[in-house]
């Protein structure tokens, strides 16, 4: 059987069977990568759909590491942010506020339900000075950079 084009498998041109094949992973047949259909453990997907992944930006100035998140309609009680010297995670459950029914919505894009966010820093922070606060559905995490540099003169006692 000849390959299809990318264009006759979206319209469905030709043998209708090409489908099942790219879904089984057979042949290709074109097809991106993407639209193929792959195969995971059921606790693996359940685990996918339980938590959703916060989107965060992350920059740094001269003295500190800036997370930015937007946690719109997340109180802050219900926001658990744990940092160690190199690792921040974000862990946050939004809750569904909604008058209607699936057939009421024309679009549903907003996301509810648990998220998290693991990010591996750049470098390490002292984690005892770190902030975090929240205005207007923005969480702002600072965490001030370990000067490894940084020397201190201790004075010796005489006991």
């Amino acid at each position: 059987m000849a390959k299809k084009s990318l264009f006759e498998w979206l319209t469905g041109g030709g043998e209708a069977d090409t489908f099942d094949e790219i879904e089984s992973g057979g042949a290709s047949y074109g097809a991106p990568a993407a639209t193929q259909k792959r195969s995971l453990p059921v606790e693996q997907i359940e685990a996918e759909e339980e938590a959703g992944e916060l989107s965060v930006d992350v920059y740094q100035t001269p003295t500190h590491i800036i997370i930015k998140a937007m946690i719109a309609g997340v109180r802050p009680e219900d926001l658990d942010v744990s940092i160690t010297r190199d690792l921040v995670t974000i862990r946050g459950k939004r809750e569904r506020h909604t008058e209607g029914t699936a057939g009421d919505f024309f679009f549903q894009e907003l996301y509810w339900g648990s998220f998290a966010r693991t990010i591996t820093l750049p470098q390490e922070v002292e984690i005892e000075d770190a902030e975090a606060s929240e205005k207007h559905g923005l969480l702002i995490i600072r965490l001030p950079k370990l000067d490894k540099g940084r020397q201190a003169k201790l004075k010796v006692k005489s006991n």
